[in-house]
């Protein structure tokens, strides 16, 4: 489980810190290597979007990386957003071990 009090870099600081400034590219170039609208960017750089299967796929063939990287950095701030989140944690502690509960 996630043991950290500092949230994760997300997706789109990642994209965006880590390879659109690095390597010069804008947004607009992106969409367009990655076949997508640049909304879809974006959404991603801004964090308004999630990093799906799908886009992780098309991530990994255009920055030449795996897919599991760009979907374990969205698990890691899905996790710590749940794990910090009033109303989550509230329906997390109302569960119980399945052999408590019957």
């Amino acid at each position: 489980m996630l043991q950290t009090k500092r949230k994760p870099a997300s997706a789109g600081e990642i994209l965006t810190e880590e390879f659109l400034l690095p390597l010069n590219l804008t947004q607009t170039a992106l969409a367009t290597a990655m076949g997508v609208q640049r909304k879809h960017v974006n959404e991603l750089c801004t964090g308004r979007r999630a990093v799906t299967a799908p886009t992780a796929l098309i991530l990994a063939k255009v920055f030449g990386t795996s897919a599991d990287f760009w979907l374990n950095v969205q698990r890691r701030q899905d996790l710590w957003n749940a794990m910090n989140s009033p109303r989550e944690r509230k329906r997390i502690a109302r569960a119980k071990r399945l052999h408590e509960a019957a």
